[in-house]
């Protein structure tokens, strides 16, 4: 009740003085606006990290060959064009920070969370709007050291994206090992400190401001992925923030965290009694978390606008809610199973064996649902639901990967090829792409009052659908076939002469693919200004934030604030004209709220 008078108390907040340029756009403190500078922020960001991986593409499939683009790009690296060893492991490490990271979670998290929480739960505003501008500008600050990390002279981070030492630890160890890591680990604190104050807030806000009637099994998925999300997040942080300042200390202050008996040509280095397996498990009780805390969001917009989109309610919503719950678990338990050529004990091994299979029962459930909800639904066929749909596809198909790299017996065999690529980037990275997507076309109304186009929507999702598939399908036989990831030419080995014509076929559907995004691009910043001006309520859909008015003002809804009645999936209910009853409608007499 205290929560729902603060609301009324902050009614006329933000309308008694003039905003001017930069209280608006650039230190606002309106979530609204925080979730745009997010997307856009990662939007420049994702620019950066696909023009990598297309450029260590090419390198792949004519390797040797001199490249004017190289040359322009990549300057002393690339010397007539061609690429240089070191700088392709560099181009590998930032492209993966930058997509798990800056791109992956700040465009699900930043973005969603921020845009949705305070709209479905009935508040005026994050709980507290301060911190959350302060959130947003770490994350930035953070992207802009990230970025001007690849312009050290001796090269940026080339430790992979894992940044394992000993690579990473030596500031001897090669050209990026020097400023180029540090700064990585400066940007990457900056991220994680990012990260926690925009949980803290999320949670809180979730927890204290939802409005009357709002309770917990009322809430839309969306809302429990962003707050099941946050609590990952703020369990598994720290613990990166920790490893990152230990292997700074191991850096600079000549501790021996993570480093052990270490011969560079022939002489003998002081360190002695670290562990460089230690920085491993550090690092992976963040790792794969990680994973979850970038698909959870993605799976919570895909189950809203799979609702919304087949006039069904959600099929199964306290199993769905169940599942999230059980996910959050577990993915804090299974972080070993990066490790099981690590010279981990074998029992210890059959432990996170038995947790990683055991993940996959509440991402089974999810999937099922997701699949019984299109089944015999009224399927309106637009970008979102195509994007929402790809997304299941992509998830079921790179999870099934999962159970073979789940198991340590098998893992060996495949451990560190192109496997591995494979599944994380088809259940991880196209996935959680195709889930921003999908909310992107979605709440794109919501965020700039605009609708995007349709038909260049359509082209989006099919050519970008069909490269996907194209890139990480193939990956997965010549990971079979023993290809190492990571090696910039494999021509040197004449096992691998045979799948050099497949990774020329991977790389012009991954050059497809990457140019396709253009058409988004021209879509998503195109439509800001000229797009069809949206109507309040695009979609029929029925939770809170679609009542708010489409112009934008601080606080959300003039007056008082919409309180709840019934749950978030009430579509096509018998009884009503419509075949959408949005939540702050009240029941009819002898209505019963649906038993879910």
């Amino acid at each position: 009740m205290s929560a729902h008078a603060d609301n009324h108390a902050h009614d006329d907040h933000g309308h008694h003085h003039k905003e001017t340029f930069v209280t608006k756009y650039i230190f606002s403190q309106d979530h609204k606006m925080i979730a745009k500078q997010y997307l856009i922020t990662g939007t420049i960001m994702g620019v950066i990290g696909v023009l990598m991986s297309m450029m260590f593409r090419m390198q792949i499939a004519w390797p040797e060959e001199p490249n004017v683009l190289f040359e322009a790009l990549l300057g002393k690296w690339a010397p007539d064009g061609v690429m240089d060893a070191d700088i392709y492991l560099a181009l590998v490490t930032i492209h993966g920070t930058i997509m798990v990271f800056f791109v992956l979670t700040a465009g699900l998290s930043g973005t969603f969370s921020n845009l949705l929480i305070p709209l479905q739960i009935g508040a005026r505003d994050m709980a507290s709007g301060f911190l959350n501008m302060i959130s947003y500008w770490l994350f930035f600050v953070s992207s802009v050291i990230m970025v001007i990390s690849l312009f050290v002279e001796a090269g940026p981070a080339a430790a992979g994206w894992t940044i394992y030492p000993p690579l990473s630890a030596l500031p001897m160890a090669q050209g990026g090992s020097g400023m180029g890591m540090t700064l990585w680990l400066v940007s990457m604190a900056i991220f994680i400190a990012s990260s926690l104050l925009g949980s803290l807030n999320y949670i809180v806000t979730v927890i204290n401001l939802r409005t009357k009637g709002m309770s917990m099994t009322r809430l839309p998925l969306t809302i429990w992925a962003f707050f099941v999300t946050a609590i990952i997040g703020v369990v598994s942080f720290p613990v990166l923030l920790s490893a990152a300042l230990l292997l700074i200390m191991d850096r600079s202050f000549g501790t021996s965290f993570f480093l052990s008996d270490i011969f560079i040509q022939g002489e003998v280095l002081h360190y002695q009694g670290g562990s460089p397996v230690l920085f491993e498990h550090l690092f992976w009780f963040l790792g794969h978390p990680e994973v979850y805390i970038v698909i959870l969001p993605a799976m919570g917009l895909v189950s809203e606008i799979m609702a919304s989109n087949s006039r069904k309610p959600i099929f199964g919503y306290r199993a769905m809610i169940a599942s999230i719950l059980a996910i959050a678990f577990l993915s804090t338990i299974v972080w070993g199973h990066h490790m099981f050529i690590s010279g981990m004990n074998p029992f210890l091994g059959s432990v996170f064996t038995f947790t990683t299979l055991l993940i996959a029962i509440p991402s089974a459930v999810k999937a099922f649902n997701w699949i019984t909800t299109l089944w015999k639904g009224n399927l309106q066929m637009n970008p979102a639901m195509l994007f929402s749909i790809g997304f299941v596809s992509t998830f079921i198909t790179g999870g099934l990967t999962g159970i073979i790299l789940g198991d340590s017996a098998l893992d060996i065999n495949v451990h560190d090829t192109y496997f591995v690529v494979a599944h994380f980037h088809l259940v991880m990275g196209i996935s959680a792409l195709y889930g921003m997507f999908a909310g992107i076309y979605h709440w794109y109304p919501r965020m700039f009052g605009r609708m995007l186009n349709k038909n260049l929507g359509y082209i989006h999702f099919w050519v970008t659908a069909v490269c996907a598939y194209g890139v990480f399908f193939p990956m997965h036989f010549i990971g079979m076939a023993g290809l190492p990831r990571r090696y910039y030419t494999n021509s040197n080995f004449p096992l691998f002469d045979d799948l050099a014509n497949v990774n020329v076929i991977i790389t012009i559907f991954a050059l497809v693919g990457g140019v396709v995004q253009i058409v988004y691009l021209y879509n998503f910043f195109g439509s800001i200004f000229y797009g069809k001006k949206s109507v309040q309520n695009p979609w029929k859909s029925t939770t809170l934030e679609w009542t708010a008015p489409v112009e934008h003002m601080h606080g959300n809804w003039p007056g008082e604030i919409p309180h709840v009645h019934r749950w978030a999936y009430d579509y096509s209910k018998p009884g009503h004209d419509v075949d959408f009853v949005p939540q702050n409608i009240p029941l009819k007499d002898g209505e019963e709220e649906l038993q879910h």
